[in-house]
């Protein structure tokens, strides 16, 4: 099976080496990105208000981005009304600092905390665990 990825953050080089690296798993046959939180909370909105079902399947979203930051971001999506089961969203960063891993433990959308750079073994887990109803 192959997913649909949602990567939120502003570095167009994470960007790019993310969807590289992604893409070379063979598990991914889409990737959307996002420079900041609010392009993709709108997008989201979009979905949910059409009763969508192609929302992303995992979504990773950098906690310093612009407009809206990472938990930011979350506080809105967390309000959102979604049509379907919220997806895996993993925070990823290249902070390493406790309060974050903790602060975005307190967030129930929030599957798990990822430090950059993130290895393609971890990103290849991740996506076979979907597979595997987690």
């Amino acid at each position: 099976m192959k997913y649909t990825v949602c990567l939120i953050d502003d570095d167009p080089i994470y960007q790019f080496t993310a969807r590289k690296i992604l893409e070379s798993t063979d598990l991914v046959k889409e990737v959307h990105s996002f420079n900041n939180g609010a392009e993709a909370l709108v997008h989201f909105e979009k979905l949910a208000g059409a009763g969508k079902k192609d929302f992303p399947d995992i979504i990773f979203l950098d906690i310093n981005v612009p407009v809206l930051d990472g938990w930011e971001f979350l506080t809105s999506y967390e309000k959102m009304q979604l049509p379907v089961v919220s997806p895996p969203l993993y925070m990823v960063s290249s902070s390493i600092n406790e309060a974050d891993i903790q602060h975005s433990a307190t967030f129930h959308t929030v599957t798990g905390y990822l430090v950059k750079p993130v290895p393609k073994t971890r990103y290849r887990e991740l996506l076979e665990a979907l597979g595997n109803g987690h």
